[in-house]
């Protein structure tokens, strides 16, 4: 069997039988053509010929890249042989025996400090404050205040926030319904009165403007909002706020995890706010911010009990 007739067979079981994901499997797609780039013609005649030699070339070419990016590829090009090897197609994946280490250096994430926050906010409220309120920018505006306030408040990841639908929410308690990464519901609490009547004001003239979308949050063309429309939304307010820093959706679930965690709220509960399967990935965000670290240093290390004379020689 030929790799291109063995990778198509590998995707088609993806997609009916794994039912994967579109971006799972054009991902894998991709990853598996250029592997088939690198090979030798040979090779690609015969699946039975990729031996661990390929698999270490293979690695050796990709050196300029990023580990996130091998280490996602060197994953498709593993799925694939060994879904060969389970269908026995080939006699054994050549990664049964290969030991790779492939470490990612540990970047800490993007956050905004308080004020921040609090300015980009601020810019998206003038602007709903200086609007016409009859127009239809009126409704976008304000739908982009509840935008942000929501992720803000609850931490969502951006594509849970634009599936959400209006019986998602229950305005009386304060509830939303979020279906997270697997198909996992999770419950999260608004507990801002202010936030829950944006919320009401916006559902209130999304009724009065007859838009019949399902997705509670609609573009200009009545279609679901994206995820891209929500970056280039967040762009637009943290310029206008002068925030030198790169924000997106996830900055907001960095700061209000962050956020929290330096008010010594539990990290399972943080772990539940962000629908973490594993508390490992939520430990994240344990590390401490400068500013945080000399507030403690300064007022509550024990060397500040210390009552010693000291006298210096001269």
């Amino acid at each position: 069997m030929t790799l291109a007739e063995a990778k198509e067979l590998f995707l088609t079981h993806c997609k009916f039988e794994k039912n994967l994901s579109p971006k799972t499997i054009t991902a894998y797609d991709l990853d598996s053509r250029q592997f088939m780039d690198y090979l030798d013609k040979g090779i690609l005649e015969n699946v039975n010929l990729i031996t661990k030699s390929e698999i270490r070339g293979y690695l050796k070419s990709m050196q300029s890249f990023e580990i996130k990016t091998i280490k996602r590829k060197v994953a498709s090009i593993k799925a694939l042989l060994n879904f060969l090897e389970y269908e026995d197609l080939i006699k054994v994946s050549p990664f049964r025996k290969l030991k790779l280490r492939l470490k990612e250096p540990k970047h800490l994430p993007v956050l905004m400090n308080q004020k921040e926050v609090e300015k980009l906010l601020q810019e998206a409220y003038t602007d709903y404050s200086n609007c016409s309120k009859e127009n239809m920018s009126s409704l976008l505006i304000l739908r982009d205040v509840v935008v942000l306030e929501l992720l803000f408040a609850t931490g969502m990841r951006v594509s849970e926030l634009c599936n959400l639908k209006e019986e998602d929410f229950d305005l009386n308690t304060g509830s939303i319904l979020i279906m997270g990464k697997g198909s996992k519901e999770r419950m999260i609490q608004v507990c801002d009165p202010k936030i829950l009547e944006l919320i009401r004001r916006y559902r209130r003239k999304l009724e009065d403007s007859g838009q019949g979308t399902k997705a509670f949050f609609a573009s200009r063309l009545n279609n679901p909002l994206s995820d891209q429309s929500v970056r280039y939304m967040i762009r637009k307010y943290y310029i206008k706020a002068g925030i030198n820093k790169h924000i997106t959706p996830h900055t907001f679930r960095h700061t209000f995890a962050t956020l929290l965690l330096e008010e010594d709220v539990d990290i399972k509960y943080i772990q539940h706010f962000l629908g973490h399967s594993s508390i490992s990935v939520t430990q994240i965000y344990t590390h401490v911010n400068q500013e945080k670290q000399r507030k403690i240093l300064s007022s509550k290390h024990p060397r500040l009990k210390f009552d010693m004379t000291i006298s210096y020689p001269e």
